[in-house]
């Protein structure tokens, strides 16, 4: 009887994978298209789960698919419009693409709702400086000319 309950789920049956941890893991070793592949099956188990797609979109970033990173982090915002780490990756990606003024809106917004735990006072940090040095440059006077 016991391998009818491991073949149909009975009390023998191996553990259920969480493929959420298995990519963050596969994430951290490098292995962004691995991690890719887990994310995905982890949001088929919590669709629209807004953690699960902005790992996902961090792995598009990672493995240059910028656009489609933008629009995983514009779906979460639509959904969740405060979601601090899905502004503060946007942001990012359109400093990038020089997209400065929208970037200084989501850098605010990620501010604006920035979480405080210690492990994100890097990103924290980073952004504050990233946008102070955007708001300063546009307000910076021209340079004088050499003649």
């Amino acid at each position: 009887m016991s391998l009818w309950n491991k073949i149909f789920g009975g009390p023998g049956r191996a553990e259920r994978i969480d493929y959420y941890e298995e990519g963050l893991l596969l994430a951290q070793e490098g292995k962004f298209h691995e991690a890719l592949t887990s994310l995905r099956l982890a949001l088929k188990e919590t669709p629209g789960d807004p953690i699960v797609l902005q790992q996902i979109a961090i792995a598009y970033t990672r493995i240059g698919m910028e656009e489609e990173a933008i629009k995983t982090y514009r779906h979460v915002l639509h959904r969740n419009p405060d979601a601090p780490g899905a502004h503060y990756g946007l942001a990012f990606l359109l400093l990038h693409r020089e997209a400065s003024d929208e970037a200084v809106e989501h850098l605010e917004a990620f501010l604006a709702n920035a979480p405080t735990d210690s492990e994100a006072q890097d990103h924290v940090n980073h952004a504050r400086q990233t946008l102070a040095e955007l708001k300063g440059g546009a307000e910076e006077a021209p340079e004088p000319d050499d003649t």
